[in-house]
């Protein structure tokens, strides 16, 4: 069998194992929430780090714009601390922004989120663009790192309410959450999905995918 097939059929088979893993805890249909209400609060509270529309001025601070609202809602929810137990997602400052608000209300801002439209990045380092697509769109059979657009989506859309958008984010802040997957300080993935990913890429091939994916749209 050919080296070619052989990625792709890697790639297909963790996609199907990684939907199946976590279509059993799959969240269900995030109910829509109100997305002027959102706006309320998006503008007052969150536009310092988020900017007016979720397209954040800050490459530390995540674009939320066009993000799927399911995905949206489950971070608020790990975020936020509940039933005496801890956050499952640690962050300073969005576990004390999040304290204050209640279900709709995260459901609101998600909506509002949701229905904005996100400014993309650019790919900036012609120099591991190559390597950044190759894994990508490819993985690395030799390590059995499988491919991000398996999950993804060739052009980094996601799937709603599986997997989140990622084309068009700052690539600075795409490389922070792999490292903070791989180093287990984030671990608010469904089975273990994004551990298990990031555990096999070097800090090389984290800086070219996370730069190729800025520039995807």
């Amino acid at each position: 069998m050919k080296r070619p097939l052989l990625s792709c059929l890697l790639s297909l088979l963790c996609a199907m194992a990684a939907f199946g893993a976590q279509a059993a805890d799959a969240p269900k249909a995030t109910p829509k929430g109100d997305a002027a209400r959102g706006q309320g609060v998006a503008s007052t509270v969150c536009v310092a780090c988020h900017g007016p529309d979720g397209n954040s001025p800050l490459a530390a601070n995540p674009k939320l714009a066009g993000q799927h609202p399911e995905y949206l809602f489950k971070q608020m929810q790990n975020f936020k601390a509940a039933d005496g137990k801890p956050a499952e997602r640690v962050s300073p400052i969005m576990n004390g922004m999040i304290a204050a608000y209640d279900e709709g209300q995260m459901r609101d801002l998600a909506a509002f989120y949701a229905t904005q439209t996100q400014k993309g990045e650019a790919a900036k380092s012609r120099e591991t663009v190559e390597l950044g697509q190759k894994l990508y769109r490819g993985g690395d059979q030799s390590k059995g790192l499988p491919a991000c657009a398996a999950c993804h989506g060739p052009a980094g859309a996601g799937m709603p309410a599986q997997y989140p958008r990622i084309g068009g984010q700052f690539a600075e802040y795409t490389e922070a959450q792999l490292k903070s997957f791989r180093e287990g300080a984030r671990a608010n993935d469904p089975n273990k999905m994004m551990r298990m990913v990031a555990i096999k890429m070097t800090d090389a091939e984290i800086k070219a995918v996370a730069d190729y994916i800025a520039g995807l749209h």
